[in-house]
């Protein structure tokens, strides 16, 4: 059974948004297909369609968040006592050849996102990292070429 790593404020976002799913758009999407039903002819119904596809959609999300928040195992990095880089680590790194610095959190893959600096474990620069530890340098392939990185920081928070 696969397990899905998430830190405690992204499974509270999931939560929130399978609240959100169930308690709302579930609802609107039963008052768009009363509605759609009530205008006739089911079968040359455009709105009728496109509001049962929706619910189609709305279902298969809620399925696919009850799945994985009841397969999750929620891990607080600020709990975490390592020295080496593992899930919740905050990483700060420094590109050898160019000098630029930037700092990633490595979280789930529910968790991910780039422009707030959480990046997936199953992503190339959180695969090179894992297991790795500050001062170490780091050869990162990449969709633009290889990479080679200085670990300068990793604390959990």
């Amino acid at each position: 059974m696969q397990r899905y790593p998430m830190t405690p404020p992204g499974h509270a976002r999931l939560k929130k948004e399978l609240r959100h799913l169930i308690e709302v758009e579930r609802g609107a999407c039963v008052l768009a297909i009363e509605e759609a039903r009530a205008h006739g002819d089911l079968s040359e119904n455009a709105e009728y369609d496109s509001a049962k596809e929706k619910q189609g959609m709305i279902e298969a999300k809620i399925r696919d968040l009850e799945a994985k928040l009841s397969m999750s195992e929620v891990i607080d990095p600020s709990t975490i006592k390592a020295s080496h880089i593992q899930f919740g680590a905050t990483v700060t790194v420094e590109d050898v050849e160019s000098g630029d610095e930037a700092t990633y959190q490595l979280v789930g893959a529910e968790e991910a996102d780039l422009a707030l600096g959480r990046i997936s474990l199953g992503s190339p620069i959180a695969r090179a990292l894992i297991g790795k530890s500050e001062g170490d340098e780091v050869k990162i392939r990449a969709p633009k070429g290889v990479r080679e990185i200085e670990i300068t920081g990793v604390e959990y928070k």
